[in-house]
């Protein structure tokens, strides 16, 4: 029988997961493995904790602390956290587990003993003042390829390109601040080139199968041509590397984080008493392989573990057969980032919205702005729109009438349909919406189209939204109570229907709509369900009995109010910060210097105030009406703490004049105003030093 393997991407253990690590890997393999159960088919699903790598230790030397703490308080909050959404796997487990160690240092030596990897020494960047050799993440420069003056070690985060540190312009040690020298080390370089057109061949085996961002993605490294690269690292944070002269060095990340979706296998297999069960899973050409991650992430799943996975072939070792990765999330139109506090973490999430509707409301809303293609955007409006608009208002209110209308008027139970009924107009139009509808959310998951998915599955609830109010049933059940009875048995089977097909997308709801149905609990958890027992297939079909008792309604979803939406958008306006990443002991400032083109972009203008007040629910934020020479403008500024309204009226500031405008509490801002902050948090405008230079003056 067919299994499905089903993994996602490895958070790394130095910090909370946040909305945009969920939506780009845990959610859809949450999504699709809930499906693959509700199917029938034997499913696994794992994930689990990245804990080693100079991500870790650069958290731990920012707190002070070791990298054993960092992972072990991660590990557990990320857990916690993707359990708070509903995102269950059968394990979820973490890369400091012995099993991996052994794993991955298993592979190391196949490698060697099959001359896969050369010994050799070779340059790399050494900070003179630490006495250390400098991962790459401990190296910052200017890019090769685009000119990115934050570029790390390895990798450019703005333009995504892979490099030798050395090719880095202007390297800078992120431990000493010091630019660093070049020394010899002795290093383990696998022969990723010996694969180039193995590799190439898989790729192409997947064309017209994968996603394009993915091929053309794959394609363009392949198109480089791969190269040696080195499998070790001189670390003492990691797995050691397994053979003698190897003292102070450790596997690289690169090549050990993706095997521990092997040994979670392993784990998980031990749990369930069946330690060799694992083989299954990974050499078993009846297992076929699904790998969940972000764009970021593609080429160690397209090329770098294929490439690992080939190399014990003859073990039966299978490959990924689909590599359907996520492009970015955006967080009202910027870029999610943790150093500058713009971004939501999973907690915090939780914290803030601690009712169990809230976990289906973003999964919703995620799974609707899923960046399956191209990047896409997260807003507390959109939130608030699709909340009230449709899992409220078209789901929510369906079930809601239906339950309410069967409990007044029969009793509560299920009432029965009228002797001799046949369906008529509405109910053919009805049960084609209920079965095609879900046949098409049932397609779209089986080609990791989830957007798509959820629309068709909202679609469902439209079309029985219809046919309740075609039907009318508060007028047929004084006219005509046996029709009546005939429509709430058929408005009773649609919920059954948008239960299953809801499932996999906002399981609480389903799981609540399932409980007052009388019906058995399953929406595609881990342990729910029969492997063989296809329950989706079957789920437009009518099923419950006339005359079984319902229990009382629930409400499924209530409104997302105004405050509440305003609330979130001044959290992040209040918290974000203009700073770039936090370093580890750097004891001289980046050179973030800017060219003088650059700045000559940015037009100041100095502004004279003419009205200011405090907007309403915010603590911060005072709205100004100012005077800027050739027009009147609005700006939203967070000065309401340091300044009253009365004090500003006919002062003269500066501000930034060709800033695009921008949404803050439902309010336009038109442009922002300089001020200036000292370390205890005390603020001031600026402010020309003769006010009579008046509105309008260009500031240079």
């Amino acid at each position: 029988m067919k299994r499905y393997l089903i993994t996602s991407a490895l958070p790394y253990a130095s910090g909370v997961t946040h909305l945009g690590n969920v939506v780009g890997s845990t959610l859809p393999a949450d999504i699709y493995a809930r499906y693959c159960r509700l199917r029938g088919r034997d499913t696994l699903s794992i994930c689990g904790s990245d804990e080693h790598g100079v991500a870790i230790t650069i958290a731990a030397e920012k707190e002070g602390i070791s990298p054993k703490e960092v992972i072990d308080r991660y590990h557990e909050a990320n857990a916690r956290a993707l359990m708070g959404l509903d995102i269950n796997f059968d394990l979820y487990d973490r890369t400091s587990n012995p099993i991996h160690a052994a794993t991955a240092q298993e592979f190391f030596l196949v490698w060697k003993e099959k001359g896969l990897l050369v010994e050799r020494e070779d340059d790399q960047f050494y900070d003179d003042e630490s006495r250390i050799f400098l991962p790459d993440r401990y190296v910052e420069g200017i890019c090769p390829n685009c000119g990115y003056d934050k570029a790390r070690g390895d990798q450019c985060d703005n333009c995504g390109a892979y490099y030798d540190q050395l090719d880095l312009k202007s390297p800078r040690s992120l431990v000493s601040g010091k630019t660093p020298v070049v020394r010899k080390t002795k290093h383990w370089y696998f022969k990723l080139n010996e694969f180039q057109r193995w590799c190439e061949r898989y790729i192409e085996s997947h064309a017209g199968q994968w996603k394009d961002n993915v091929l053309q993605q794959s394609r363009s490294w392949l198109k480089q041509g791969l190269a040696e690269r080195s499998a070790t690292r001189d670390m003492t944070w990691g797995i050691p590397v397994p053979v003698d002269g190897a003292a102070g060095k450790v596997l690289y990340v690169w090549f050990e984080a993706v095997l521990g979706y092997i040994s979670i296998t392993k784990q998980w297999a031990i749990n369930e008493g069946k330690p060799e069960d694992w083989r299954r899973w990974w050499c078993d050409a009846e297992t076929e392989y699904t790998a969940f991650l972000g764009k970021d992430n593609i080429v160690f799943h397209t090329i770098i573990f294929p490439i690992l996975l080939n190399t014990r072939s003859e073990e039966g070792y299978i490959l990924p057969e689909n590599v359907p990765a996520n492009e970015f999330l955006n967080l009202e139109g910027k870029k999610f980032s943790k150093s500058r506090n713009w971004a939501i973490d999973v907690m915090q999430y939780l914290a803030a919205f601690p009712e169990a509707q809230h976990k289906d409301i973003v999964r919703y809303v995620l799974t609707m702005n899923m960046p399956e293609t191209k990047d896409s955007d997260f807003t507390w409006r959109d939130y608030q729109a699709r909340t009230n608009n449709e899992l409220a208002a078209i789901l929510g209110n369906y079930v809601n009438r239906v339950m309410q209308f069967v409990q007044k008027n029969f009793n509560g139970t299920v009432p029965a349909l009228a002797s001799g009924y046949e369906h008529g107009e509405h109910e053919t139009v009805l049960l084609a919406a209920l079965r095609d509808g879900h046949n098409a959310v049932g397609l779209n998951l089986d080609a990791y189209r989830f957007r798509d998915a959820a629309t068709e599955a909202m679609n469902i609830a439209r079309a029985a939204n219809k046919y309740f109010n075609d039907k009318a049933p508060w007028k047929t059940i004084k006219s005509d109570p046996a029709d009546c009875a005939s429509t709430m048995n058929v408005c009773l089977q649609a919920i059954r229907t948008l239960s299953m097909a809801f499932a996999p997308f906002c399981p609480v709801a389903s799981a609540t709509m399932q409980s007052m149905l009388g019906l058995p609990v399953n929406v595609g958890a881990p342990k729910q369900g029969q492997i063989g027992v296809d329950l989706w297939s079957h789920s437009h079909e009518f099923q419950l009995a006339a005359g079984s008792p319902l229990a009382e309604p629930t409400i499924l979803f209530t409104k997302v109010e105004n405050d509440v939406v305003e609330r979130e958008i001044e959290k992040l306006v209040g918290s974000v910060t203009p700073s770039g990443p936090v370093t580890p002991s750097v004891v001289e400032e980046p050179d973030d210097r800017i060219a003088i083109d650059d700045f000559s972009k940015v037009k100041l203008r100095t502004a004279v105030i003419i009205e200011a007040e405090r907007v309403a629910k915010s603590e911060k934020l005072l709205k100004l009406q100012v005077d800027i020479g050739t027009e009147r403008r609005q700006i939203l500024a967070g000065i309401a703490k340091h300044y009253a309204p009365e004090d500003l009226i006919g002062k003269t500031i500066v501000v930034v004049a060709n800033l695009k405008p921008a949404k803050l509490m439902g309010m336009e801002s038109q442009g922002m105003v300089l001020a200036a902050s000292n370390a205890e948090g005390k603020l001031t405008l600026v402010t020309p030093s003769d006010a009579g230079i008046g509105a309008g003056a260009e500031v240079r």
